[in-house]
């Protein structure tokens, strides 16, 4: 099972949505590409028809095929039920590799026995986000520990996750490595804006930790000191309401852009200077992507974020509207400083947050980690 043998790889995860699942089809797309045999295993509750779609496009390429069970996002006593029909699933396959995806995919892959595979966990943030000294935190922080001991292969996605993980469950026992993700050639090619772009454009998930209320914020206090800047905000979520119920409040409405759901290439001709006000993140997509198609951005110094910026990025503090405005109002007063500082920015996600090295570094894990567990074995 190590060296160029076609592997049979199973990834599991919860929500069919957002980031993590950018990534799970785009790293099972890139494995079969390369000759593996790839299932996916998702829940079949959340999702809709995009997940629906994209799923039933990548389909014909998945040999072990694509499976949905339901599966709760809370941890309670419908885990039972769930886990044991993926269980089953799993257990028919027989795969080399368990791949969970999140805190929940990682759990159902890793309580599992699994004597002929590796299992393999990513986080992606999930858990890791929980305070240390909150109830949520600390129960979170036992299951990882006990968990850790069934992991044969801790794949982080940031050296930030890395982190976040040992000072949560401590040092894992398995064998350990930081692949980045990672973007197609084809999106590196740059963006333009169109004619009628906003000043400040947001995408992303409607949701607390992604910070898009404080962006909001910052708008007002922009116009509260006479700078009238507009906004286009592509996303949907759980907030959706409540953003917009904001945005009425102070007295935006006609100057914020609400643009549904919008795939993020489409999404970045709709606005000049890129926000990201995440309270947290892991290594966030849109940031990457953004980079590539090198569109200037602002965003706060969280997570993997400045990992994916570099030395020297100016970040912002989160949870922070005043100096988000203030940020937003530099790059807006020099353009030309912060094209400039997109051009650079693409130059590094060319060099170091490919698609193709992030899959063949997680090949090249996968095969460390089975030559460890099955050597041990002997």
């Amino acid at each position: 099972m190590a060296g160029n043998t076609p592997l049979k790889i199973v990834h599991v995860t919860r929500t069919p949505v957002g980031g993590i699942f950018r990534h799970i089809l785009d790293l099972a797309a890139g494995q079969a590409e390369r000759g593996h045999a790839v299932g996916i295993v998702c829940d079949s509750t959340t999702g809709g028809d995009r997940a629906a779609a994209a799923l039933a496009a990548l389909a014909p390429r998945m040999t072990p095929g694509v499976a949905r069970f339901p599966i709760q996002r809370e941890i309670g006593p419908a885990d039972l039920g769930g886990f044991l029909q993926v269980a089953s699933h799993l257990k028919s396959l027989g795969p080399d590799v368990l791949h969970g995806h999140g805190a929940k995919g990682g759990a159902f892959v890793r309580t599992m026995r699994a004597p002929k595979s590796i299992r393999v966990y990513t986080p992606h943030g999930g858990s890791l986000h929980y305070g240390l000294h909150t109830l949520r935190g600390i129960v979170y922080a036992m299951i990882e520990r006990f968990l850790s001991r069934r992991t044969e292969l801790f794949l982080f996605e940031s050296e930030f996750a890395r982190g976040a993980y040992e000072r949560m469950a401590g040092k894992p026992r398995g064998i350990v490595r930081v692949v980045f993700n990672g973007i197609t050639a084809a999106e590196m090619n740059p963006i333009e804006p169109n004619a009628d772009a906003a000043d400040i454009l947001s995408v992303g998930e409607f949701r607390h930790i992604k910070g898009t209320d404080v962006l909001i914020d910052a708008v007002a206090e922009l116009h509260r000191i006479g700078r009238r800047v507009s906004l286009a905000v592509a996303g949907d979520g759980e907030e959706g309401d409540a953003l917009r119920a904001q945005v009425a409040r102070l007295g935006l409405t006609d100057r914020v852009r609400f643009l549904g759901h919008t795939p993020a290439r489409r999404a970045f001709a709709f606005g000049r200077l890129l926000a990201v006000p995440s309270r947290a993140d892991s290594l966030p997509y849109v940031v990457i992507e953004a980079g590539g198609a090198g569109i200037p951005m602002v965003a706060s110094g969280v997570g993997g974020i400045p990992e994916i910026l570099g030395p020297g990025a100016a970040l912002v503090p989160p949870q922070d509207p005043a100096r988000l405005a203030q940020a937003i109002a530099a790059a807006l007063d020099d353009p030309a400083g912060a094209k400039a500082g997109a051009e650079r920015l693409r130059e590094r996600i060319r060099s170091h947050f490919s698609q193709g090295a992030m899959v063949e570094g997680v090949l090249a894990a996968y095969g460390e980690a089975i030559k460890s567990k099955f050597r041990h074995s002997q």
